[in-house]
């Protein structure tokens, strides 16, 4: 008779759990900028200590920070002998200017120059220059570390930097002492003015070896080209003989500067007519040439009469049609032009050939010509001509000699023009002070990084925890809904006065019936008595997943709640392994529910009373028995939930950790409502997931969940509860708050305060 509605009720309210699966599946979570401004509220200390870390690092680098002087010269890089003399205005692009200048502060920084530099001042045994006290251990620039290492600290102190607008470089070493910051600065700028006249001088020297090694050749040259003309004159036996006023020579020179003539107008005309004879129609008028002055070509005339007939042709087609007679006559016309050009492209083919052909027989009558000539002069003058060449020879030789020789010297003036002069504007001197940061930069900037630091350590630390602290977390994560939020319970001195009873010094709801703890059990007890449809559930479960979440003190805090109306509320503790509820309210122990199952007392010698609430009996422990889950399980247990929930309005049990034993999860298949209070920041998310499971296996009616032990200063519930005013509008009437047993409110108002209170 007592199984059936049980049955009903457990199969309603595993409709419910099962419900929410569906109603609160997990969305997908989107990272926003609320999300990351709670995270950095949550992890605040990580960023305070971010903060005071950075700071006291930055003044301690402030005050430890090196006293590093800083020499600087400044000097002027500009071209030689000025620009005037220059005949190529081309080099003197702003652009080339600012390149050049570019480049020359590569040079002040290369490692040539700065391998240099530490080698004349022995930079690499120099106690100031390493940064070191005392004396430092001999070694030399010629092992390979030793000097690519001394390069690499002086490039680090070394800053060359042009100064905008003008062409002066400012250079500055920054070093420990003083005097050797100036020397250095002053070191480089010298053995930079002097790399750069060695390096032009040495280009110089370098084009003169070269042109001279020619110059010695051509001058052989010419020696033996005049040796070879004085013994022609002297077997020709004239002296000082001139061949340009001899009429062969002078008719010999005529025939070759004709021949050449000849064969110049042979390929020009040749190359004219293969070009024509291969070409398209389209472009021969580009060809041909015209004498300026004159008409255009009748080539391009006509070119230009077929298109203009051919745009009339179209116009006259779209408006007359092809059959129109001025169609046809203007069709006629675009033939009859076109049959011309035809003609005039075969004239011109035919008279590029003839001038091709007349070129080649004027080319083939000179060469003979010259030929006759050649052979005549030779017959006659064998030596003369021999005179004539060599004469030449000698003459092309000499011409070639001179100019090296003129070029030589253009080079060497040239080169003086295009090197560099650098003028030292101002000389590096002492520094009269160090050169310190700002403290107040260095101090920002290292609590500004310090900050960021912190802000990466804070999202790295919200990732790596897998406590539960937000009830959209716990949703999200287990898919039940929340029935509550339980805050933190705030003990006062009050509370813990000698003249209050037990009960009153651990159960909060009886001494702080206004407080935000009461209001939470309040909306905990508005939403189970909602939770389930037609009528609100008899049998109620408190577990948790592990123990010390507090189960114990919200089912009796509930009890008292349920129990200060008009309703009969019983309290049972069946966590027969570690037994509390008794401790709470100051009753004996020896009597209870292990003691009722076995049979050792009735239920009316089992019930306890409390004073301070009329309506509650509690059913304790008893003494702990060795077997407590088939105590559990047994039939007795059975028919005593089935007598009890006809006896009372609500059933409230405190049950054990259901992962730390199976006795949460047998009384759980009994219950009309299961609850799984859930501890914030304790428990991790795998155990309530696991917990989760394990009920739902089990088919227990899982109503929802309590996070409990919530700070509510904290950024995850801030603004959650608003009480400061709230408590005040409901505490004259919350004395008279009752419910009857179908859960309806005897107060309207009262009932809606309460749920308001839940926050959701």
């Amino acid at each position: 008779m007592g199984m059936a509605p049980q049955t009903t009720d457990n199969s309603s309210a595993t409709g419910v759990s099962t419900a929410p699966t569906n109603t609160f599946a997990a969305p997908s979570s989107d990272a926003s900028l609320s999300d990351a401004l709670l995270t950095l509220r949550k992890r605040k200390w990580v960023l305070v200590l971010a903060a005071l870390l950075g700071a006291g690092y930055g003044i301690y680098s402030a005050i430890t920070q090196p006293r590093l002087y800083e020499a600087y010269a400044r000097i002027q890089v500009h071209n030689g002998s000025s620009n005037e003399y220059k005949v190529d205005a081309q080099s003197i692009g702003s652009g080339d200017s600012q390149t050049k200048m570019y480049t020359e502060i590569a040079i002040l920084q290369s490692d040539t120059l700065m391998l240099t530099v530490a080698r004349e001042m022995n930079l690499a045994n120099n106690a100031d220059f390493l940064g070191e006290k005392g004396k430092v251990p001999h070694v030399s620039l010629d092992n390979p570390r030793v000097a690519q290492a001394t390069i690499r600290r002086l490039q680090t102190g070394l800053r060359v930097a042009l100064v905008p607008k003008t062409e002066i470089m400012r250079i500055s070493y920054s070093c420990l002492n003083a005097k050797l910051a100036a020397d250095i600065v002053n070191k480089v700028v010298s053995d930079y003015r002097q790399r750069s006249y060695e390096t032009r001088f040495a280009s110089t020297h370098m084009v003169s070896q070269f042109l001279a090694t020619q110059l010695d050749d051509l001058k052989q040259q010419v020696e033996t080209s005049q040796q070879q003309v004085m013994d022609l004159q002297k077997r020709l036996g004239v002296l000082g003989f001139d061949p340009k006023d001899n009429q062969i020579t002078s008719t010999l020179e005529d025939l070759s500067r004709a021949s050449d003539q000849a064969r110049i107008l042979r390929i020009l005309a040749e190359s004219r007519y293969r070009m024509l004879n291969g070409m398209d129609p389209s472009s021969i008028d580009n060809s041909i040439e015209t004498t300026p002055g004159t008409v255009p070509n009748e080539f391009s005339q006509l070119r230009s009469s077929i298109a203009v007939a051919k745009a009339n042709y179209a116009q006259m087609m779209t408006t007359y049609g092809p059959k129109h007679p001025l169609a046809l006559a203007q069709q006629n016309q675009l033939q009859e032009l076109e049959k011309q050009l035809a003609a005039e492209q075969r004239r011109l083919l035919t008279q590029a050939r003839e001038n091709f052909n007349a070129a080649k027989a004027n080319e083939d009558q000179t060469a003979a010509a010259l030929d006759q000539e050649k052979a005549a002069a030779y017959r006659l003058r064998d030596d003369l001509v021999q005179y004539t060449i060599k004469s030449r020879e000698l003459e092309s030789s000499r011409a070639l000699y001179e100019g090296l020789v003129s070029r030589l010297r253009t080079a060497g003036v040239q080169a003086g023009l295009e090197s560099l002069e650098i003028d030292v504007v101002d000389q590096a001197m002492l520094p009269s002070s160090p050169r310190l940061q700002p403290y107040s930069t260095i101090i920002l900037t290292d609590t500004i990084f310090a900050l960021i630091l912190g802000v990466v350590v804070a999202f790295v630390l919200e990732s790596l925890d897998t406590g539960l602290r937000s009830i959209a977390e716990i949703e999200n994560l287990i898919e039940l809904p929340s029935l509550a939020i339980i805050p933190k319970v705030r003990r006062t001195q009050a509370d813990q006065a000698p003249n209050l009873s037990t009960a009153q010094r651990n159960i909060t709801v009886l001494t702080q019936p206004k407080s935000q703890y009461a209001e939470s059990i309040r909306s905990l007890r508005t939403s189970l008595l909602l939770a389930t449809t037609g009528h609100p559930p008899k049998l109620m479960l408190f577990t948790s997943a592990t123990p010390s979440e507090g189960k114990t003190t919200t089912a009796c805090n509930l009890a008292c709640i349920l129990a200060q109306g008009d309703t009969r509320v019983l309290l049972i503790d069946a966590d027969l392994r570690r037994p509390n509820v008794h401790h709470r309210f100051g009753l004996s122990g020896k009597v209870g529910l292990s003691t009722l199952l076995t049979g050792g007392s009735t239920l009316e010698d089992s019930i306890q009373h409390v004073a301070e609430v009329p309506n509650l009996d509690i059913i304790s422990s008893g003494p702990v028995p060795p077997f407590p889950t088939e105590m559990l399980s047994s039939t007795a247990m059975t028919a005593l939930m089935e007598r009890c929930t006809a006896l009372y309005t609500h059933v409230v049990i405190d049950s054990p950790p259901i992962l730390s034993v199976t006795d949460g999860v047998i009384l759980a298949r009994q219950a009309d409502a299961v609850v799984l209070v859930v501890r914030h920041g304790k428990s991790s998310r795998h155990i309530v997931r696991r917990a989760r499971d394990l009920l739902l296996r089990s088919g227990a009616p899982i109503t929802g969940l309590v996070l409990n032990a919530v700070d509510l200063n904290s950024p995850d519930y801030y603004g959650y509860y608003s009480y400061h005013g709230y408590s005040g509008y409901t505490s004259s009437s919350m004395e008279g708050d009752s419910w009857d047993t179908q859960g309806r409110s005897g107060d309207k108002a009262k009932g809606k305060q309460a749920d308001g209170g839940d926050g959701r």
